[in-house]
């Protein structure tokens, strides 16, 4: 039974920690380390996470350094074969683990394995929609359009993938290992997964079922919309330096689909006056979106239209008739593939 080794980063999560330390605990497969990094955190979370006393789990403590930072400690310390990251306000269900061992087990060209998210609210409650990446046939431009793993709970990665990317740097005075790149203060795990692509022969897979707890998180939306425009064009340029054809064919189509998914965050947290201009510059990138994924591209801009224009009690009300309808379609293809799958 191989050891999986779970990963945590901590910093100011005293509201969500517990639970989310409940949630590894309550896996099914039950040979894993839980290491919790505590990367400086100036609240309660680490007198929260002493509270726990199962023996799997463990606490590193640091200086701050980020949440690069935090999973490259991770890394340094864990003993497993298999590494999990799991954001200290996500959850996971009790079979995440069992089902990607298994699948990691049975597909040995498989680097990363990765599942599907279903969207929680800060209280914990399902919104009721979920993450539908692409599954299979993932190619460097996909990451570079889409990032199919959604966010940094869902995968689980064979110690190898790591071991084929490190480097070394000397940040804090002595030479270290390092994996994700703490130049980054956000996005650095789509840095990770679209380096790993392009320079091992490590496959990415994921499995239908929705195995991870997204939490959204509805603060501070204009700056975080543009400090993720920034990071996203900080993994452009450093993919540029060892990439640089595959930047040249697909920059500007990534640069629509990044716009676009913004604007679709715009619309989530119904705020028109970012949402209109973002998808108005997604199509101005590169309006061939509207050919190769005509219903998503037309539908975050007439909702981003619809929500400048209409009444918010109005346009609120549609809009949860909507996420009814999407939400039973995305639960039955889940459904279907799982079955598929089995």
């Amino acid at each position: 039974m191989k050891l999986v080794s779970v990963i945590v980063p901590v910093y100011n999560v005293e509201v969500y920690l517990a639970d989310t330390i409940r949630s590894v605990l309550a896996q099914t497969y039950p040979h894993f380390e839980l290491i919790l990094v505590d990367d400086e955190s100036p609240d309660q979370s680490v007198a929260i996470a002493e509270c726990f006393t199962d023996p799997r789990l463990k606490i590193v403590r640091q200086k701050n350094r980020g949440l690069a930072g935090a999973r490259n400690t991770g890394i340094r310390h864990a003993q497993g074969d298999y590494l999990a990251f799991l954001d200290a306000d996500d959850l996971w269900l009790p079979e995440k683990l069992a089902k990607h061992v298994q699948h990691l087990d049975a597909n040995p060209q498989v680097g990363i394995s990765f599942s599907r998210s279903a969207f929680i609210d800060q209280a914990g409650q399902s919104l009721g929609l979920y993450q539908m990446p692409q599954l299979t046939d993932i190619t460097a431009e996909h990451l570079l359009c889409r990032n199919p793993i959604g966010n940094g709970s869902a995968p689980v990665i064979r110690r190898q993938v790591f071991e084929a990317i490190r480097f070394q740097q000397n940040r804090t005075g002595i030479v270290e290992d390092f994996y994700f790149d703490e130049d980054f203060r956000r996005s650095e795990d789509i840095e990770c997964w679209l380096r790993i692509k392009l320079l091992t022969d490590w496959q990415l897979e994921g499995i239908p079922e929705a195995l991870t707890l997204y939490r959204v998180n509805e603060a501070g939306l204009s700056a975080d919309v543009e400090r993720q425009f920034e990071s996203w064009q900080q993994i452009i340029t450093k993919t540029r330096t060892y990439a640089p054809e595959l930047i040249a064919q697909w920059g500007d189509v990534a640069k629509a689909y990044q716009l676009r998914y913004l604007a679709r965050r715009a619309v989530r947290f119904k705020a028109p006056q970012a949402a209109v201009p973002l998808i108005h510059q997604a199509l101005a990138a590169h309006w061939q979106i509207v050919l190769a994924e005509p219903r998503r591209t037309l539908l975050t801009l007439g909702a981003a239209y619809l929500l400048q224009q209409l009444p918010l009690p109005l346009y609120s009300a549609l809009e949860s008739g909507a996420v009814t309808i999407t939400g039973a379609l995305q639960r039955s293809k889940i459904q279907r593939q799982s079955l598929a799958k089995a």
